[in-house]
């Protein structure tokens, strides 16, 4: 279900697959009413109000959650510009849900994709530690020393970066609750060496299992954390 509240706008976008921006533009234009009544710019609704669109009634739009075992090769966007993107794999009813973090072209395995704002908020924030999984295989075998400065920090562009890491030689688990932009691959080159394959196994507590290259799975509402 929905929350018991939310902004006008989030839910005439959730209701007709509009963007943000679009909704408010309808409820500027006063195409949008509550209870009979024009709505306000940042006016809260309840599952109790009725609200319309040019006079139809709107539905809050159900919240659907799913697991794509993204292959290599397919950007997680909208628009690809000329090559694949993970939208490409799924059907139409699925096209309006959002990825929840990022896998970048060259990586794989376990990507999420929901129109639940509260759950990808559970997933994403920091606060909430939300572990992730990935098996990586390095160009060359990995020296302890060079594990010990993983373990305790590696000094990126953006922060500091720790991998937790399982593993020997030039395969290992890499486990990290951040999800910067190219944060694995980009700290593994601080320390002189190059990620070749990355593969996200685990998110929070889904699990990719044996889901097939390309392929996608709903994820059933008793196992919505």
């Amino acid at each position: 279900m929905y929350p018991d509240s939310m902004r006008v706008n989030k839910f005439v976008a959730q209701s007709c697959n509009l963007s943000r921006r679009a909704a408010d533009q309808a409820i500027k234009a006063g195409r949008i009413t509550i209870n009979g009544v024009k709505a306000l710019p940042g006016q809260i609704v309840t599952t109790q109000d009725e609200l319309k669109l040019d006079g139809v009634v709107l539905s809050p739009l159900e919240l659907c959650t799913i697991m794509l075992h993204k292959p290599i090769g397919y950007i997680v966007s909208r628009n690809g510009q000329g090559k694949p993107t993970i939208y490409d794999l799924l059907p139409e009813q699925h096209q309006h849900l959002q990825p929840v973090g990022r896998l970048d072209k060259d990586s794989s395995g376990l990507l999420l994709l929901t129109n639940d704002g509260r759950l990808a908020q559970k997933l994403t924030h920091p606060s909430f530690n939300k572990i992730k999984c990935y098996a990586v295989s390095l160009n060359k075998p990995l020296q302890s020393a060079d594990q010990l400065k993983l373990k305790y920090g590696v000094q990126l562009s953006d922060g500091i970066s720790h991998l937790q890491l399982a593993g020997s030689g030039k395969k290992w688990q890499v486990s990290l609750v951040e999800g910067r932009n190219r944060q694995i691959r980009r700290t593994f080159e601080q320390v002189g060496y190059q990620v070749n394959d990355l593969h996200r196994t685990t998110f929070g507590p889904y699990e990719l299992g044996k889901l097939a290259v390309g392929k996608w799975q709903t994820i059933k509402k008793t196992d919505i954390i």
